[in-house]
Order: structure tokens, then C-alpha cells, then sequence
């Protein structure tokens, strides 16, 4: 019974942890598309921006990877 609680917490971590940097980064593409669109001039700071946007965003993916093997590892 115990396992498959912790089978069932990691699952859940990993499955939560991805949705929010998921629709993170859907919306920081899109505006920084409809900024690059809006103004051509600035889309290489844009695009640094959203890069750097994109990796913090990752990196809470990556936590919450590393905490369902934590959980899992149990």
C-alpha cells in the first residue's frame, strides 16, 4: 500500500509540476510574438526575454522532476 502512495505522489508532482510551466510558456511565446510583430525593432530583445523567461520556467519543470523522483525513490 505504502508504494503505491509513493507511485501515486510522484505521478501527481511530475504531472502538476509540468502544467504550470506548460501554459507558462504558451503565453510568454505568444507575447512575445505579438511583440515581435507589433514591433519588429525590438525582437532581439524580445527574443533574449523570452528566452531567459523560458529557462525559469523549465527550471520549475525540473523541480518538480526532481522532487517526483524523490518521492518515488522513498
Amino acid at each position: 500500500m505504502e508504494g503505491s502512495l509513493a507511485h501515486l505522489g510522484s505521478g501527481l508532482a511530475i504531472g502538476l509540476g509540468a502544467i504550470g510551466p506548460g501554459i507558462g510558456i504558451g503565453i510568454l511565446a505568444g507575447k512575445a510574438l505579438e511583440g515581435m510583430a507589433r514591433q519588429p525593432e525590438a525582437t532581439g530583445t524580445l527574443r533574449t526575454t523570452m528566452f531567459i523567461g523560458i529557462a525559469f520556467a523549465e527550471a520549475i519543470a525540473l523541480y518538480s522532476f526532481v522532487i517526483s523522483i524523490l518521492l518515488f525513490s522513498k
